[in-house]
């Protein structure tokens, strides 16, 4: 029998017990001695409950042990309000980018979301918690003669892989873990596997996985140049399994990349006429510099998306599909960019 204290007066109770006893008819009732649950018991049982790959898992466990439970393991749930959390955020956003408190924010109002749905609260501290302030820094993009200038600093091999995310959208993931048999150039075609389809890096560990969302499941089609690109890059290694490889012929490490091939590149030297390209550019830039080029050369909203592997929401997403007309006109876009591009800068590689 539920049981409750503190009252002052035999009417604030009798106000009470009406109250509970409505709540009860209704199905709304929650017993408040359950949000008096440690919010670190709480996530033992999630955790449990919960099943996601191990890529989603790594991530989920980075911000529970570095951001999440350092600040509410001891926190009673009842008491992790939604004006806790937001100072909690904006206590992250000094040392996190926006995206990733977003992020930590996200799994934090999953975890309480379910702690409403078994009864321990009754309502989400996070839910509809607005955390952008509007100030992001727009990320830089590429142009196509950028592109072009940093294929010349780098390996025949980096360059394909450059060329490729620049003139596909593809991700780093699906790009790294790119086999040769979903590969047709005879098609001009990418197939990006459900089940194997992008390497994931999971406690320093490499492995193919699926790739990041259900949408990711997609065939890039190539414009000519670039099918034929990559059938010069298949002729230097025609025993290969991988697309793109390190120079031992493992998998590509991000950091190992970005540390010896991408931000060299980047850097340039002065001393030899190489100036700086977009120093602060990230590889996942790449895609971002796609999808600019997509929007430049009026590339439809729904083959847009399909592109780069992102689910086209809403009624457009229901009622717009993609056709063989699209897809020729924005390859013949691309080609010209890039034949355009050579002759601009008398570019003879890759």
């Amino acid at each position: 029998m539920f049981t409750e204290n503190g009252f002052d007066t035999r009417e604030e109770a009798e106000n009470r017990a009406q109250d509970v006893e409505s709540d009860q008819r209704r199905g709304r009732f929650v017993d408040p001695r359950l949000a008096q649950t440690r919010f670190a018991d709480w996530v033992k049982e999630w955790v449990q409950a919960h099943d996601v790959s191990a890529v989603t898992w790594a991530t989920y466990d980075s911000h529970l042990r570095n951001h999440i439970l350092p600040r509410f393991a001891d926190t009673e749930l009842g008491d992790l309000t939604r004006m806790v959390v937001k100072v909690w955020a904006k206590q992250l956003r000094r040392s996190l980018g926006e995206r990733s408190v977003s992020d930590v924010v996200n799994l934090l109002s999953r975890i309480m979301g379910e702690a409403v749905d078994e009864g321990l609260i009754d309502a989400n501290p996070c839910r509809k918690l607005r955390l952008t302030t509007g100030d992001q820094p727009e990320r830089p993009h590429a142009t196509a003669a950028q592109i072009a200038g940093l294929a010349t600093r780098v390996s025949p091999d980096n360059a394909a892989l450059i060329v490729t995310a620049a003139y596909t959208g593809l991700r780093w993931g699906e790009l790294t873990g790119l086999q040769w048999t979903r590969v047709d150039t005879g098609n001009a075609e990418i197939r990006v596997d459900g089940k194997d389809g992008a390497l994931h890096e999971v406690g320093g560990t490499l492995t193919l996985g699926p790739p990041k969302t259900p949408a990711s499941v997609r065939t890039v089609h190539l414009p000519e140049f670039l099918a034929d690109l990559l059938d010069q890059h298949h002729d230097r290694h025609p025993a290969a399994r991988f697309v793109f490889t390190g120079t031992d012929g493992g998998f590509h490490r991000r950091s190992n990349f970005r540390r010896r091939v991408w931000l060299p590149a980047l850097r340039g030297d002065t001393a030899t006429g190489r100036p700086r390209i977009n120093p602060e550019m990230h590889f996942h830039d790449l895609r971002h510099t796609h999808k600019t080029w997509l929007i430049e050369d009026r590339v439809p909203e729904v083959l847009q998306h399909k592109r780069i592997g992102h689910k086209f929401h809403g009624v457009m997403g229901v009622y717009s599909h993609v056709t063989q007309p699209m897809i020729d006109a924005m390859l013949a876009a691309l080609q010209h960019r890039w034949e355009q591009t050579r002759e601009q800068t008398g570019s003879t590689t890759p």
